[in-house]
């Protein structure tokens, strides 16, 4: 009798031949760049250090493309959107120590925002293993715990047989729901020794389904049936799913107006009916969604944004459905079901009743005709402007990733991203630097369209090094950097809480003579010009950088009654 657990790969001739016959001169760091290779992988970042030569040194032995930056940060960053681009595990070839450690933010980003990033440090000699201080340099002595409360999963090499298996548990992990990203680590002797095991042809790329619980569905489908004043909040994992269709879908069976977190940016058309945008942050659209008697919460954990700051007390019955565990009921009571958002949405699609209900879409132009109202009140007609500028000047089909700067709060709410997973920002962990990088890691994974990347001048100065890498690899990244002359959001925060800030005002190079000293266009724009300088710069190949001189303002704290 024959189960299905005891079939297995037979291996082709091809493959046989490889095994029985490898190439001279191979070591551990040939396993690994074999292995990404067989598990799927094209493009690898990072930064080589020392003791992890064995690994960069493989690199010009295989067909991987490799994309150096010149911080270990901005290479995670970089990662982290190639991984949201191409729905792949995106590969993160870091040193030990000092280098490995420069990553963290970037990878907790990665594991905020769920992108599939595969992190592999190198890591001091097998002998200096153990905990103790052998002083070797970079050491640490325990550089996996550095990692334990940051990304999805730690996996540790010890020999070289164990680098295949061990990357495509990784590989597997990061793509497995909730996507995020993984720690895997290898000794420097392991990565330099030559090696007798057989060449790495294949792997079993598949990460494990996230599938619903049938019971669950059945009584989601019935309360979104029989729903008087249903509504849905759509987050981050209807993009990293690619679920997006099937929530217009089930939005449109159950006349349902949708919302999108910040982080599910694009996950509903804008101008659709039953779009409420993004303005979760503003006290119309809380109250709205309060008032929903089921409110479906798809791929979000309702967390500190997505919550409009913790004020939003829904009334009716939370359905939320959440791949990550921890997050399912973290923040309010539901029918939590743990599951990809596709297949949840899938399950629900077959089940439910369609209801119809003529009145959703005029509820839905009532809420956004009373945020526009609030926000028209508040005399910002320059920030409305230059985002709209922004918008126009960028092709629709263009992805976009901001720093956390002031427009970028703006774009939150008020930027219509023209589709799924084409808007990205740093609002999963917070962190500067983000939007630079990141861009770059969209542009290696998809030229054919250029690549907008925004950021205050604070957040510049996080990133100005990647300007070498843009140049280097001709990547089509349009940065345009809003000086304000500090840190403008901090600006803000201080000013109206103590009255005056600190620690925010900055001294800052001429952005377009910098950038034009790297071999990179530069231009100074004003908001006027805004639109041609941006759209100009946007249709010439390769990297540039735009420069606008402005302040601009936050709108109204939106969890207050306006």
């Amino acid at each position: 009798m024959t189960h299905d657990h005891d079939l297995v790969l037979r291996p082709t001739p091809a493959q046989i031949t490889a095994a029985l016959h490898p190439p001279a001169g191979r070591n551990g760091g040939d396993l690994v760049v074999e292995t990404l290779a067989g598990l799927g992988a094209t493009t690898v970042f990072g930064l080589p250090g020392q003791h992890a030569l064995g690994m960069f040194d493989a690199l010009r032995r295989s067909d991987l493309r490799y994309i150096g930056l010149r911080v270990e940060n901005n290479a995670g960053f970089a990662a982290d959107a190639y991984g949201r681009i191409t729905g792949e595990a995106a590969p993160l070839l870091l040193s030990t120590g000092p280098g490995a450690l420069t990553s963290l933010a970037a990878l907790q980003e990665a594991a905020a925002a769920s992108a599939p990033v595969l992190a592999i440090g190198s890591q001091v000699p097998t002998a200096g293993l153990g905990g103790g201080r052998h002083g070797y340099l970079h050491e640490l002595p325990d550089q996996a715990a550095s990692f334990r409360g940051v990304v999805k999963s730690v996996h540790t090499v010890r020999t070289q047989s164990q680098i295949p298996s061990a990357l495509e548990a990784a590989w597997k992990s990061a793509l497995t729901a909730p996507h995020g990203p993984v720690w895997v680590e290898i000794p420097q002797d392991v990565l330099l020794a030559e090696t007798s095991v057989p060449v790495v042809t294949g792997g079993d790329a598949f990460p494990e389904e996230l599938v619903p619980r049938p019971e669950l569905t059945a009584v989601a489908a019935h309360l979104l049936s029989h729903a008087e004043r249903p509504a849905i909040i759509a987050g981050g994992g209807v993009v990293r799913a690619d679920a997006s269709e099937k929530l217009r879908r089930l939005a449109e069976a159950v006349r349902a107006p949708v919302v999108t977190t910040p982080g599910g940016k694009g996950a509903f058309p804008w101008t659709h009916p039953l779009s409420l945008q993004s303005w979760i942050e503003d006290r119309h659209t809380t109250d709205f969604l309060e008032d929903a008697d089921v409110l479906l919460v798809v791929g979000s954990g309702l967390g500190e944004l997505s919550s409009n700051y913790h004020t939003f007390t829904p009334r009716g019955r939370v359905v939320q459905i959440e791949a990550d565990l921890g997050k399912l009921e973290s923040n309010h009571p539901a029918l939590g079901i743990h599951a990809d958002a596709r297949l949840a949405l899938q399950a629900l699609l077959e089940t439910v009743t369609e209801r119809p209900d003529p009145g959703a879409a005029l509820r839905v132009r009532d809420v956004l005709a009373k945020v526009a109202e609030r926000i028209a009140g508040q005399e910002l007609t320059l920030e409305q402007e230059v985002l709209a500028s922004v918008r126009r000047a960028l092709p629709a089909d263009s992805p976009s990733f901001w720093d956390m700067t002031i427009l970028a709060y703006w774009a939150w709410s008020a930027f219509d991203a023209k589709g799924p997973n084409r808007m990205h920002s740093a609002q999963g962990a917070g962190g500067l630097g983000y939007g630079f990088p990141a861009a770059l890691g969209a542009a290696a994974a998809d030229p054919t369209r250029p690549v907008l990347a925004v950021s205050g001048d604070g957040g510049a100065l996080y990133s100005i090094a990647e300007l070498a890498t843009a140049r280097q690899y001709g990547l089509d990244v349009t940065w345009l950097i809003v000086d304000d002359g500090g840190y403008g959001i901090l600006r803000e925060y201080m000013t109206d809480t103590f009255g005056e800030a600190t620690a925010t005002e900055l001294t800052r190079p001429d952005y377009v003579a910098l950038a034009e000293s790297f071999g990179v266009p530069g231009v100074r724009t004003t908001p006027q010009t805004l639109e041609a300088d941006l759209a100009e710069a946007l249709s010439a190949p390769g990297p540039s950088v735009v420069v606008l001189p402005a302040v601009l303002r936050m709108f109204a704290p939106t969890h207050l009654t306006a």
